[in-house]
């Protein structure tokens, strides 16, 4: 793995997109002062996750987007490009080239990316972070972090090792496990209280709880009972209906047969009366009457030629006897008298045929009239007036069911309205305890506001007095280590100067640093200035400097003496640069001129050591100076600063900097304690709060759900009482419709009932009137025939005793031709006779037939009148049927009209069971119909015993009966709170655990890491430093959580192990021997340098390059330089350059093998 390829766009000095194609190994970048070859190296920090501006050198970050020049305006973001080439899947990722880009914008905004998929700055780190290549960014040496990294503090130099072992994984580790304690600590504290007050709300509220749990346990089995009972009520009632329904049903069907039967009745009846009419209009009675006047006339007929055979017989009789003549007379007389007496019946004919005539004539009269009256019959009955009474009857149930119903309705929508009425003061009652406890919701939602605030706010002015503690503790600390570190130094100052020596000497005033007080951040152009006047002792005078050299001559000691009052020259500075002698200024006036002497002639060059050489050079009796400690004169040439800007003044000052700070942190202390307490009452006042707060909330929340269940049971009942209304509507629209009808049909009744009447008593009179008529018809005819008969006998008789009269007178008249006609007449009388035979033969057979006729017509009259009795006898059976049917209807319409009231009325029990079940006992009626009846005491009811329940209800008086379920609430969220204290006790043994391991880890890992690096740093001071001796040492050994890392060095032939008593050469390179230690310990793929062999002299430059080829192999290179010999030890050489008012540019070269 090693850096391939570097693009940059409008970052800082490189306004073009530039790239540099970086080798495996050593890449050197060079180029003059100013051309921007150091925005290379800030270009890889910067791209790599620098969140610092100072760590690209810049006030801000938004300095690193190119600002223009003269000739080239300013761009609008930065860019930078790192290709890494991950051949060798060092880095966690399934890709061989990885290419990071940061962009930042002029407004702020700033973009990641990794192979162009945007992504965080943490997703880049914990790319980079297994790879060696850490946050603090260890690998990158940028300019001035030599000398940082020796005057670091202990603990400074510790975080470089860290991050080059992989530790500040495990210290982010650590990090969030802490932050996680400690806000466990807040949920502890708050579980505690709030347990505290649970434990304290808990027992009067479990008293109440063991009252509501016996109370509940009495309503739960009276709820049981009354659920069994009415389902048992249930049950019966639904039996009932269902008993109810069948017998309807059997009912309506029996209604039904009885409507067809009383249907078919009517039918009957009308076929009968209709047969019965019918009856009368044949022609029966007609040919009954013709023939018995045949009868009677064949009758006379045969009597009269009886008579006549007799006659004849006569006739034959006296034509016989010759000598009877006075018989004749006899005769004559006795025909005369005959005669008389057939002629008085004769005349006694003549009343009676008038009188018959007349009767005819009546009769054909009354036929006539009866024509007249009934020629179209009789309309048979249609049932009108029965199909009337049957739906007036059905109407009137109807309307009686009707009425009770509407009554039930009405009575059900009173209940329900007053129910309604009810709620609705029950909601007002609720709107005005949730107003009031809306109105105190409020003050308390307020002043929880307040509290929380008061709470954020004496959190915010916890955490700002321990921000501020923490940081007067810091900067007390960080005072007292200067004072601490000015006192070491001044201490070595004076040791090395032979000031406690020389402490007995009179005229000695102390060190040169104990009597000068310098500009801060001019210290080490001073000490490079003053040189090794800073190791001696300056006295008052010449005299004193004698006795000073004598005591140090008679000890056989080194030592150097500065005397104030000698004479000297102080020669001018040079015009370039800055000098030294206005930023020090003596403490005692006398020495002043001293110091004009020494550094009166010194100046500071601004830019490196090149532009220092070059005024040296130009001037060669001034002495050149840097602010980084490079000193140029005529002595010699020193790169890097060797001091510590100890002076007395800068101690007097750290002290009572130290004192300040001191006082500072026991103010803050004290503020810390006032912020703990406030929050500790403002959190004691916020969770008073919170519980009064949470009060008003059940109070609210339990007034809104009695409210939304009272609304909801008035919106039901407003519902359910619109629904009655209606149903009430209907109700009287129907009993009215139903009323109108039966007013209608009991009009139209007795009118239909009427015309039925006349309808049958107009068939009565109709057959009573053909009756009459056909026995008026048959009286009159029989005596017609009588009549006839009697007439044509009479007739016959008187005109057959005249002939034998006259017959008898001619005899007596004509004796003598008697005889001779005698024989005439008894030819005549033979002929007579045998006519009479032959008359007498056919009116026998006439008569016979007539008789046989007549026979027939009488059994056909004979079985018409039975059929016509048996019909009238059908006809009144039919009618009293229909009249036991029609009874019969009427008691079975009576019986279903108190079928279906009593069916009404049990779906109405139906109706009001099931509603009680759902509203007073919540319970459905299928549930109520699978209930087992609770267990009872032997000889026990359940009636008796849902009594001795209420009864007992009744003793317990009122209890609350939330008890049960706030105890069981607040059970259950102590047993949460129980629970949750243990998890928040356990997650901190656990986060004590994991803190504790990650300590082992970090301990175990910093502990090999260290003893590596102190043991290639040994090695390595030793390389570095021939006859040298270097070490690493630990500034607290038993706490290697927290211990720092001091560094020891002692170059060949001197005495001395603080690093601060080192050259500037010396001190860069125990910094390069401690990085490189570091490197070699724990190697990362690449390192990038910038100008880090700057201080180095040829010697040391030799051995910081031999450092280098011993890295070649191991890591990729990227350095920095001015040094020619350092380019020359490169493979990849890049030059950077910048026209004036340009950008800058970067060439390439790359350098054989050979070279």
């Amino acid at each position: 793995m090693y850096l391939k390829r570097l693009s940059m766009k409008g970052f800082k000095s490189f306004a073009d997109a530039t790239s540099l194609d970086l080798e495996s190994g050593v890449t050197v970048v060079v180029g003059p002062n100013g051309s921007g070859k150091s925005n290379v190296v800030d270009a890889i920090a910067w791209v790599l996750g620098a969140q610092a501006p100072s760590a690209v050198r810049s006030q801000k970050m938004d300095d690193v987007i190119f600002a223009g020049t003269s000739k080239r305006t300013a761009l609008g973001r930065a860019e930078v490009s790192l290709t890494i080439d991950n051949t060798s899947g060092m880095l966690p990722i399934e890709f061989t080239e990885v290419t990071i880009t940061r962009t930042l914008f002029r407004n702020g905004d700033s973009e990641y990316a990794i192979n162009g998929a945007p992504c965080r700055l943490l997703d880049i780190q914990d790319l980079l972070s297994d790879s060696g290549v850490g946050r603090q960014q260890h690998v990158i040496i940028s300019q001035g972090q030599i000398d940082a990294v020796l005057n670091a503090r202990p603990e400074d130099r510790r975080a470089v090792i860290e991050e080059a072992a992989g530790i500040l994984k495990y210290r982010r580790r650590k990090e969030k496990s802490e932050r996680r304690l400690a806000a466990t600590e807040t949920s502890l504290t708050r579980l505690q209280d709030l347990l505290r007050e649970v434990r304290r709300q808990l027992r009067p509220l479990e008293r109440q709880a063991d009252a509501a749990r016996r109370h509940g346990a009495v309503v739960a089995e009276l709820t049981a009972l009354r659920v069994f009972t009415a389902g048992r009520e249930l049950h019966t009632l639904r039996t009932r209906l269902d008993q109810g329904a069948r017998t309807r049903a059997e009912l309506v069907a029996t209604d039904e047969r009885l409507r067809r039967a009383l249907a078919e009745l009517d039918t009957q009846v009308m076929a009968t009366e209709a047969q019965l009419t019918a009856m009368g209009g044949d022609d029966v009675g007609d040919g009954l009457a013709t023939y018995e006047s045949l009868f009677q006339q064949a009758r006379g007929l045969t009597a009269v030629l009886a008579e006549r055979r007799r006659g004849v017989d006569r006739a034959r009789g006296a034509s016989v006897d010759q000598g009877v003549v006075a018989s004749l007379e006899s005769e004559a007389a006795r025909l005369t008298t005959e005669l008389a007496e057939v002629e008085a019946e004769a005349a006694q004919f003549e009343p009676m045929a008038r009188e018959l005539a007349e009767a005819e004539s009546a009769l054909a009269a009354e036929r006539l009239a009866f024509e007249a009256e009934w020629s179209a019959g009789v309309t048979a009955p249609t049932g009108a007036a029965a199909e009337m009474r049957g739906e007036l009857g059905a109407l009137r149930a109807a309307a009686d069911r009707g009425r009770e119903e509407r009554e039930r309705v009405a009575a059900r929508a009173a209940a329900l309205a007053s129910k309604a009425e009810e709620r609705a003061v029950e909601a007002t009652r609720l709107r005005a305890e949730l107003s009031e406890a809306e109105a105190a919701e409020e003050p308390l939602v307020a002043a929880m506001e307040q509290a929380e605030q008061r709470v954020a706010a004496a959190q915010a002015a916890l955490d700002a007095a321990e921000a501020a503690h923490r940081g007067a503790e810091s900067e007390q600390h960080a005072w007292q280590a200067r004072v601490e570190a000015l006192a070491l130094a001044l201490d070595e100052a004076r040791s090395a100067a032979g000031t406690e020596r020389l402490a007995g000497v009179r005229g000695v005033l102390g060190t040169l640093l104990d009597l000068v007080d310098v500009d801060p951040g001019w210290e080490s152009a001073f000490e490079a200035a003053a040189g090794e006047a800073l190791g001696a002792v300056v006295v008052d005078g010449v005299d004193a400097a004698r006795r000073a050299v004598e005591a140090l001559h008679g000890e056989s000691l080194t030592g150097a003496v500065l005397a104030l009052g000698a004479n000297r020259s102080v020669p001018a500075p040079p015009p370039n640069g800055d000098p030294v002698r206005p930023h020090v200024r003596a403490r005692r006036a006398d020495v002043e001129p001293l110091l004009d002497a020494l550094v009166g002639s010194a100046v500071v060059v601004g830019g490196g050591w090149v532009e220092a050489i070059d005024v040296s050079i130009a001037h060669p009796d001034a002495v050149v100076v840097t602010a980084t400690g490079d000193r140029f004169g005529v002595t010699g040439w020193r790169v890097g600063a060797s001091g510590s800007g100890a002076t007395g003044a800068a101690l007097a000052e750290a002290e009572q900097r130290a004192e300040a700070a001191a006082v500072a942190a026991g103010r803050t202390e004290i503020t810390l304690i006032a912020a703990r307490v406030e929050l500790a009452e403002a959190r004691q006042a916020e969770t008073s709060l919170a519980r009064q707060l949470d009060d008003n909330d059940a109070r609210l929340t339990a007034a809104a759900d009695r409210l939304q269940r009272v609304e909801t049971d008035r919106r039901d009942a407003g519902t359910e009482i619109e629904a009655l209304q209606g149903h009430l509507a209907e109700l009287t629209e129907r009993v009215e419709r139903e009323a109108a009808r039966i007013a209608e049909l009991e009009t139209q009744l007795p009118a239909l009932e009427e015309a039925e009447s006349e309808l049958a008593a107009s068939a009565r009179r109709m057959s009573e009137a053909r009756s009459r008529l056909e026995a008026q018809a048959a009286d009159v005819g029989s005596r017609r025939s009588d009549l006839e008969v009697r007439t044509v006998a009479v007739t016959e008789r008187r005109q057959f005793l005249a002939g034998r009269l006259r017959e008898v007178e001619s005899r007596l008249e004509g004796a003598a031709a008697e005889r001779a006609a005698a024989e005439s007449r008894r030819l005549e009388l033979d002929r007579t006779q045998s006519a009479l035979d032959r008359l007498s033969a056919l009116v026998a057979d006439r008569l016979g037939v007539i008789e046989t006729r007549l026979a027939d017509f009488r059994e056909r009259r004979r079985r018409q009148s039975e059929a016509a009795r048996q019909v009238a006898s059908t006809l009144d059976t039919l009618r009293r049927r229909r009249a036991d049917e029609e009874r019969a209807l009427g008691e079975s319409r009576e019986r279903l009209q108190r079928a279906e009231i009593e069916q009404a009325e049990t779906e109405l029990r139906i109706e009001a069971a099931v509603e009680a079940l759902r509203r007073d006992l919540d319970c459905e009626p299928e549930a109520a119909l699978a209930a087992d009846c609770p267990p009872l005491a032997e000889g026990v009811t359940a009636a008796a015993r849902i009594r001795e329940l209420e009864r007992d209800l009744r003793l317990m008086g009122p209890i609350n009966p939330l008890a049960l379920e706030e105890f069981e609430a607040l059970q259950e969220r102590h047993t949460f709170l129980e629970q949750q204290l243990d998890d928040v006790k356990e997650s901190r043994r656990e986060l004590a655990k994991v803190i504790r391991a990650i300590d082992g880890e970090i301990v175990n890992v910093f502990a090999a890491a260290f003893a590596d690096v102190a043991t290639n740093f040994q090695a390595l001071f030793a390389t570095l430093f021939p006859g040298g001796e270097g070490r690493l040492r630990l500034t607290d050994p038993d706490d290697l959580l927290g211990t720092g890392i001091e560094v020891e060095a002692k170059p060949s032939g001197k005495n001395v192990r603080k690093l601060s008593l080192l050259s500037g050469g010396e001190r860069s390179l125990t910094a390069l021997a401690y990085l490189f230690a570091v490197f070699r310990s724990r190697p990362s793929p690449f390192y990038v340098m910038d100008e880090v062999e700057a201080a180095l002299d040829d010697v040391n430059l030799h051995r910081f390059l031999g450092l280098v080829a011993e890295f070649r192999n191991e890591a990729q290179l990227v350095i920095v330089s001015h040094q020619k010999r350092t380019m020359e030890a490169a493979d990849c050489l890049y030059g950077v350059s910048m026209q004036p008012g340009g950008s800058s540019k970067v060439v390439s070269e790359k350098v054989s093998s050979s070279a």
